[in-house]
């Protein structure tokens, strides 16, 4: 009966949108019959996402009159339906904005620990860190801060809410056909669905999926339908917060109906600085990715990346060196900045930075043991989308649930999977979590703190006009990427497309190691590991969305690029 009620409720409120829905066969989108682009040359917007209908959702929203930010808003919300593995409501991110006008917005919703969070709380009773509890089923949860982040971006929007939610809610409610790739992904979480789900889930069924399956999410649709009829209530309190707290308390988590109503959005100062005269913008702390990408940046700014030639050994063991001493110091001086003195100033200044450098030599590999984090003395699974408008406003977006569907639970009755962001935090000093990454009391878990994060949504301005627009997932090899990103379009003049999907290299400090793509030149890993280094191969890294605005004969031309790794789409006109 309730059901049956729920759907007349849905479809009465579809009614309200019926002439402007964007959303069904035979109307602008087709969520069964799709395709996917991977670059495209435009003249006045474009979207990028990691999934078509997402992109087409945030380009449709454009072309009825929305700007960037309407368009961000609308493309998160389509990702939390049609992506599952990444997009969200039960996670959290960064909102990078530059207005026509010039002025910057820097929005962080990046989860929170839950008040009863304790700095000890994935201890065993010897002291040991059990990483399982930390990644994997309710307890791992931090409070969500997606759908405050979302309104806080609406101030910045033209369109009315309502409009930009209800492409979401049809998908969910209508459903859409999935792809090969998400087949598979589903196919194999399917039994971690199994073990940390308190009730049945739209995302397991008695057969295998396949691609061209349609994936309805019922209880998602109400959900979103709840966001739109009442704001923020509509999640952080009543129904939904409601169902998340018994969710919690089923499984042994921790979110409370009063963490959730204490959420609050926060606007931040963006990191700011120059490389080869062109300003780069990034998300500072709780983001580490601003502030490495200004150290490794710099780091390399003294040689002539150029000269040396892309994939060279001499290019690739300078930026290797960069990227390690950077990770080192993200693993001792950076955290929430509400409560951690980050000391930003001293990390980003060029002084210091010489000084980091000053043991750097090109003919070996520097050891990790060697390298600590500098002296300061100062009172994988992630989704991103990349907008510009037709007025110039720049909007970058990372959002994430941390790894691969979150923690794997589903709020009963709500439909969405939550995070386990508090893997995210330093657990115990020098255990690495599910990426990798150490770090220790600037990190370190506390009640209502904010985790530390890699997410690195960055913009770039030439002659202070718009230049890139870019972001990427991929845990802590997301700022690698964008790093890599930045110098193949800058240094090696690339074009979106070659800048996004040439072979990527990462190194993060600890595990001493460079993690290469398959693709990455045999004779460069050769070289390098008679230089003393160790090499991983990676099947991918990074999932790059980049829209590079160019001016040829007095027009702008947008050059975009949607990474081959995944079903990211690039769409616009």
């Amino acid at each position: 009966m309730r059901y049956g009620l729920f759907i007349a409720s849905i479809f009465s409120s579809s009614v309200l949108f019926a002439q402007k829905s964007l959303v069904g066969p035979g109307k602008a989108i087709d969520p069964f019959h799709y395709t996917t682009v991977k670059t495209i040359s435009g003249s006045k917007a474009a979207v990028a996402s990691a999934h078509p209908l997402a992109s087409k959702v945030g380009t449709a929203i454009l072309q009825q009159g929305g700007n960037a930010f309407d368009a961000a808003i609308a493309t998160q919300l389509a990702l939390a339906v049609v992506y599952p593995a990444a997009g969200n409501i039960g996670g959290g991110g960064f909102m990078l904005a530059r207005r026509q006008n010039g002025t910057l917005v820097a929005l962080d919703y990046r989860e929170k620990a839950p008040a009863a969070a304790t700095r000890d709380m994935y201890l065993d009773a010897s002291g040991n860190a059990q990483t399982t509890l930390s990644q994997n089923g309710h307890r791992a949860s931090g409070v969500p801060g997606t759908v405050a982040g979302l309104f806080a971006t609406a101030k910045y929007g033209k369109l009315p809410f309502a409009q930009l939610i209800q492409p979401a809610i049809e998908l969910a409610l209508h459903g859409f056909a999935i792809t090969e790739r998400e087949a598979r992904s589903l196919n194999y979480t399917r039994d971690a669905f199994l073990q940390y789900n308190t009730q049945p889930i739209a995302f397991v069924k008695n057969t295998p999926w396949k691609a061209g399956d349609t994936l309805i999410q019922t209880e998602l649709a109400a959900t979103l339908t709840r966001i739109r009829d009442n704001g923020m209530k509509g999640f952080y309190e009543g129904t939904t917060a409601q169902l998340i707290a018994a969710e919690m308390q089923r499984g042994n988590g921790l979110i409370t109906t009063n963490d959730l109503k204490q959420y609050q959005a926060k606007e931040r100062t963006p990191v700011q600085f120059n490389y080869r005269g062109y300003t780069i913008i990034g998300f500072p702390p709780p983001s580490s990715g601003g502030i490495l990408l200004a150290q490794m940046l710099k780091m390399v700014a003294p040689y002539p990346l150029a000269q040396y030639g892309f994939q060279s050994v001499r290019a690739t063991q300078l930026m290797t060196e960069a990227e390690r001493r950077a990770y080192a110091d993200r693993a001792q001086h950076m955290g929430d900045p509400d409560y951690w003195k980050v000391p930003s100033n001293t990390l980003m200044s060029d002084a210091y930075l010489k000084q980091r450098m000053a043991d750097y030599s090109p003919d070996h590999a520097t050891p990790s043991s060697a390298i600590k984090a500098g002296l300061v003395k100062e009172s994988d699974e992630t989704t991103h989308l990349s907008v510009i408008d037709a007025a110039g406003n720049m909007v970058t977006v990372t959002t994430t649930l941390n790894g691969g569907y979150g923690c794997r639970t589903v709020v009963g009755g709500a439909g969405f999977f939550m995070n386990n962001e508090m893997d995210d935090f330093s657990i115990k000093p020098g255990v690495p979590n599910m990426y990798g990454a150490v770090g220790g009391e600037a990190n370190a878990i506390a009640p209502g703190k904010r985790m530390l994060s890699s997410m690195t949504p960055t913009l770039v301005l030439q002659n202070k006009q718009p230049f890139m627009v870019t972001g990427t997932p991929g845990g802590t090899t997301i700022p690698t990427s964008i790093f890599q990103t930045i110098v193949n379009v800058i240094d090696f003049k690339m074009n979106a497309t070659d800048a996004v999907n040439q072979p990527k290299f990462h190194h993060q400090w600890l595990p001493d190691e460079i993690d290469v793509e398959k693709a990455f030149p045999d004779s460069v890993r050769t070289s390098l590991t008679n230089m003393g280094y160790t090499i991983k191969e990676l099947d991918g890294i990074g999932r790059v969305e980049l829209i590079c605005i160019k001016h040829k004969n007095g027009k702008i031309i947008l050059d975009v690029a949607a990474d081959g790794r995944g079903d990211d789409d690039a769409e616009g006109f």
